[in-house]
């Protein structure tokens, strides 16, 4: 009984220490949910220019403004959202960049390329300018600065669990 008697309390402990660990998943509650938006549209441009879809959104300076493309856009498959900026690399050493700028009322989403976007085949063009969807995601300042426990804003899911946003009847608008 004396020999077993440490083990018993050795596995006691650990389960202490076990239950007791606070690393699961901080969720900071906002009093109303930030706004999130979709808008679909299709990048149009001249010669080497950026390509721009425009948007009016309700921003204040108290938001935190983040948009997220979703790779999937013109697929039947479910939504695959990629933080934008981002560059993608395509064949010739040729690249291609996301990018936005906001005010409080307007967001312009662009590309801009390191060559003639004009020039890209049918398929590039469907898998990177035609129809594509954005995700707007507006946060409180308040809340994004006051987090206890950092977020990976380049995981849509990860900002979506955090701020307890309510992602399932996100409004719709196609531009252009």
């Amino acid at each position: 009984m004396k020999k077993i008697l440490p083990f018993i309390l050795l596995a006691g402990i650990g389960f202490l220490s076990y239950s007791c660990d606070n690393s699961d998943d901080n969720v900071v509650v906002q009093d109303n949910p930030s706004p999130m938006r979709d808008i679909t549209g299709t990048f149009t441009g001249a010669n080497n220019a950026d390509w721009t879809i425009h948007q009016g959104i309700d921003a204040s300076s108290s938001q935190v403004v983040l948009v997220y493309r979703n790779e999937n856009s013109n697929s039947n498959l479910s939504a695959k959202w990629q933080l934008i900026p981002k560059t993608y690399f395509l064949t010739n050493g040729r690249e291609l960049d996301y990018n936005y700028t906001f005010n409080a009322g307007n967001i312009d989403i662009t590309t801009r390329a390191n060559f003639d976007q004009n020039t890209m085949t049918n398929v590039e063009a469907n898998t990177y300018l035609n129809n594509q969807t954005f995700r707007i995601v507006l946060i409180k300042t308040a809340a994004a600065k006051n987090a206890t426990a950092p977020v990976d804003y380049n995981d849509y899911n990860a900002v979506v669990k955090y701020y307890n946003l309510n992602d399932s009847n996100v409004p719709s608008t196609k531009v252009n």
